[in-house]
């Protein structure tokens, strides 16, 4: 077997250890990156409630080798593990309205399930061709997931506010209705949609904001662990990484939990939403150009 196609099967973990090669410093420093950037996933969730976790399917996929339909499994654990653990602490000061939760995962949930199931693994490889240019399974979950990318930097620069608490009339099925949305968001593309679920917690159910952002992470967690759940038995789980990757990210969330009263949140905010930007304009150059 050549190395190129030996990388492609395998982690990178996996090439490290074995002895058949001499893995490259480049390598070696990728993987060093990687998980330098599990640990600013983390920091990010422990700073601003969520929005990090959006890098983690680019971080596997680029940094770890991992292909973009697996990489989307492990960002369901790492994302569902890691929001986990800051919904607990955020539970612990009771911020944490469980009957949203219920409300919201009577629909998020169901589609997220339904989505990783039975409808992920009967999609083709190859979609469609336009000419020579060939649109693989791959290369459109990593398209979508850059326009994914672009949507949530725009809403963390813009940084709009929200109404108040006072201003606004709760409307139940809406957010039953939203919850199929970030059903689709998390079971498709592996994302939390944390981007998505705060606003709408706060528009839709008149949570406060420190409530929406806990209430945001136990429904996150909920959806991703489920996923990926529906996912067992479809692929091979390299645990050794997943697990290695998961638990420097949940380290991140206790740090940046430690920052987060000395740092002004929003323009942490806005400056990691242009930060995500360019991640996705990255890579839609080099998904489609590159």
């Amino acid at each position: 077997m050549k190395l190129k196609e030996y990388i492609k099967t395998n982690s990178l973990c996996d090439i490290y250890h074995a002895d058949s090669y001499n893995l490259p410093s480049i390598l070696l420093s990728m993987e060093l990156a990687g998980y330098i950037a599990s640990l600013f996933i983390g920091v990010t969730l422990g700073l601003m409630g969520g929005g990090g976790s959006i890098l983690t399917v680019p971080v596997l996929v680029y940094l770890f080798g991992v292909s973009p339909t697996l990489a989307i499994s492990y960002s369901l654990f790492i994302v569902g593990f890691t929001s986990l653990v800051g919904a607990f602490n955020n539970y612990r000061q009771g911020f944490v309205n469980f009957k949203t939760v219920l409300l919201f995962g009577s629909s998020s949930i169901t589609t997220v399930f339904i989505a990783r199931k039975f409808i992920i693994p009967y999609l083709p490889d190859v979609f469609f061709r336009i000419g020579s240019f060939t649109v693989t399974h791959a290369l459109f979950v990593m398209v979508v997931f850059s326009l994914l990318m672009m949507a949530a930097s725009y809403s963390m620069i813009r940084n709009k506010t929200l109404p108040s608490r006072q201003a606004v009339k709760q409307k139940p099925g809406v957010l039953v209705f939203y919850g199929l949305l970030i059903g689709l968001v998390t079971g498709f593309l592996g994302a939390g949609g944390g981007f998505l679920l705060i606003p709408a917690l706060v528009i839709i159910m008149g949570l406060p904001m420190k409530h929406a952002i806990g209430t945001s992470l136990l429904i996150i967690s909920l959806n991703s662990l489920i996923g990926f759940m529906g996912d067992l038995g479809l692929h091979t789980i390299n645990w050794t990484l997943l697990l290695v990757i998961t638990a420097i990210a949940v380290g991140g969330i206790f740090i940046g939990g430690f920052f987060s009263q000395k740092v002004d949140s929003q323009k942490l905010k806005k400056g990691f939403g242009w930060f995500v930007l360019l991640m996705g304009i990255f890579i839609i150059l080099k998904e489609v150009f590159g």
